[in-house]
């Protein structure tokens, strides 16, 4: 998107490095974004819960209370569901499996050019706007999904999942029985630029371990090679 300004948003930058805030606020700023900042936890968490945002981009090594925790108190205690935008030093599989586990919606791994923070955060902030047409209860064998309030249960409990979680079951859901592949559901979850194959691969064993690992029955099958299929009773699960 060269050349073009990104929608007016308003973004809460958690960035205990002085001169990576800097270049990135400056950088966002020249963009049309107005952009707060935080030095450590504790101060971003206290905007976070008071302050309108429309998306968070969110250093995981800060001091005192890390990136994860921030994260983890914003969706637990706090009930913010915007968009997180997690950056880390850590290129791991763990690591990005904590991250999306504590709550944050996509990842950059340090260093990172801020053109691509720009796209995924206004990537981020384009999907969690309102949708028509969500007042819709999906259904695959005990598992419910209320679209319209977010709700999921299964076998009448509910089940707690992040918001790309929620996204890749609706998806899924939607296709109830059919295979969906893997670039398709990159494409649900993050459009014309997804990250890294460990990105879907993690937000998928999540999914599996809040919708299957409790029960008897699984539903999430995967198709190596191919994708994934939601479907009570059938195909591979491993």
């Amino acid at each position: 998107m060269p050349g073009d300004r990104v929608m007016a948003m308003r973004v809460l930058l958690i960035e205990d490095n002085d001169e990576l805030s800097v270049n990135v606020s400056e950088y966002l700023e020249t963009r049309g974004v107005v952009v707060d900042t935080a030095g450590d936890g504790l101060t971003g968490l206290h905007l976070a819960v008071t302050e309108p945002f429309d998306a968070i981009v969110l250093d995981l090594g800060l001091p005192g209370v890390d990136g994860l925790d921030v994260c983890r108190r914003l969706r637990q205690d706090g009930g913010v569901q915007i968009p997180v935008l997690m950056l880390t030093a850590r290129d791991t599989l763990d690591q990005k499996l904590a991250g999306f586990d504590a709550g944050a919606d996509d990842y950059l791994v340090k260093p990172f050019a801020l053109k691509e923070l720009e796209a995924r955060l206004l990537a981020l902030v384009r999907r969690s706007l309102p949708r028509a047409g969500r007042g819709t209860v999906l259904t695959t064998g005990d598992l419910t999904f209320d679209v319209g309030r977010l709700e999921v249960r299964r076998a009448g409990r509910p089940v707690q999942l992040t918001p790309i979680g929620l996204r890749l079951l609706e998806r899924l859901m939607r296709a109830s029985g059919q295979v969906v592949s893997r670039r398709e559901l990159e494409e649900a979850i993050w459009g014309d630029d997804p990250p890294d194959s460990d990105a879907l691969r993690a937000h998928v064993h999540l999914l599996r371990a809040a919708i299957d690992k409790p029960f008897a029955t699984p539903l999430l099958h995967t198709l190596h090679g191919i994708g994934y299929r939601l479907e009570a009773g059938h195909g591979v699960s491993s």
